[in-house]
């Protein structure tokens, strides 16, 4: 009876539905003045209204995918990954599980293609994640065996599920469907959450005496990725795109390492990392750390990197319009790094918006890595 089964759903749906037909039926026999009266009134208003929150919520977070879990709902969670083996031949890179392609239409992998969960660990920062690998129908195709594929890390938000970007944003399926029209390459897609510390919120930092996440995404990864897959190992060859939180981090990185990721897509993104609650002091009183983490400040004050980068927003419904016009400008005056932006006229922070723009962002992040 998980915080996302169908059955928790369904069951309090039913709970308030039931609940407020009870209310109605019952309400004539508690319109006395006594307080046990009254008492009743107001302890089925409140347990209607309760029954209602609840099914919003749940159905809300369905459909967003906010928390994977009642843990981590309640801030509980101590999962810190999937256990990886580090036995004799074993390396960075481990496959727990494989499954089709949702909405593939082959069953075979050289058809339909595969998802992989994997676990990694880096091995310099020490950190252990899940993650998913989505890996396409040419990759196990005998003519491309010796083959190595464009790669793009792939970023949900805060707190976000990795398994959302599978489900409920269909990157895997999305890239299939692009490939198969002729409209991007094939790709090898590395989907996972920002949030390699759960349940902080680390913003891709390189926390003074904390996680050094941004040390992850930038040399631990790329690493792991070249130890078990045939991904090109051209410095353009790499890209990283995500939404919100992910988007941050994904223009984040591109910018700090221009080196290993030839192009970062921030859809809905931010530009500056947000200190609060889920954060802690990522800075500890670094100021130079800060300012880095700043990308406005960063594009303003720091040399040019040899990179392209995309952002998205809408005019109606995203709060980050005109910071996303400003940073536009920044970069657009900064010379080498390339800017690129898909701007909708309505659309809010939500994954109805993001499916929207998924399928020219990887198309666009498609067009500047370079392959084998």
């Amino acid at each position: 009876m998980g915080l996302t089964s169908d059955v928790v759903l369904v069951g309090v749906v039913l709970a308030a539905v039931l609940l407020f037909a009870g209310t109605v039926w019952i309400w004539p026999r508690l319109a006395r003045r006594g307080w046990r009266a009254v008492g009743g009134r107001i302890g089925l208003l409140l347990g209607t209204q309760l029954l209602l929150f609840a099914a919003v919520g749940l159905a809300a977070n369905q459909a967003f995918g906010f928390y994977a879990s009642w843990a981590d709902l309640f801030g509980q969670e101590k999962d810190q990954g999937v256990v990886v083996d580090h036995t004799r031949g074993g390396g960075p890179l481990e496959v727990v599980a494989s499954r089709r392609v949702p909405g593939a239409s082959g069953a075979l992998p050289q058809a339909g293609g595969r998802i992989q969960q994997v676990g990694i660990v880096g091995r310099t920062t020490r950190i252990a994640t899940p993650a998913y690998v989505y890996l396409p129908p040419e990759y196990f195709q005998p003519r491309y065996r010796t083959h190595r594929f464009p790669t793009a890390v792939v970023l949900t938000g805060y707190p976000g599920t990795a398994s959302a970007l599978v489900e409920k944003l269909r990157y895997p399926r999305t890239a299939l469907e692009l490939a198969r029209a002729g409209r991007a390459k094939p790709m090898i897609l590395v989907m996972l959450r920002p949030t390699v510390a759960p349940p902080r919120d680390t913003e891709c930092v390189d926390i003074p005496g904390g996680p050094q996440t941004e040390s992850f995404f930038a040399r631990d990864l790329p690493e792991a990725l070249r130890t078990h897959y045939r991904v090109t190992e051209k410095p353009g060859g790499l890209g990283i795109i995500g939404n919100s939180t992910g988007g941050y981090c994904a223009l984040k990185i591109a910018l700090h390492h221009p080196g290993v990721y030839g192009a970062g897509a921030g859809l809905s993104a931010y530009y500056k990392a947000p200190i609060d609650a889920t954060t802690g002091d990522l800075f500890q009183g670094d100021k130079e750390l800060r300012n880095r983490a700043d990308l406005e400040w960063y594009v303003a004050h720091m040399p040019a990197p040899d990179t392209s980068l995309l952002v998205s927003s809408s005019k109606q419904g995203e709060g980050n319009y005109r910071d996303t016009l400003r940073f536009i400008e920044r970069v657009e005056g900064n010379g080498r790094t390339r800017i690129s932006s898909i701007i909708l006229e309505s659309g809010g922070h939500n994954f109805n918006t993001w499916r929207r723009e998924i399928p020219a962002a990887l198309e666009w992040m498609s067009g500047r890595l370079e392959g084998p």
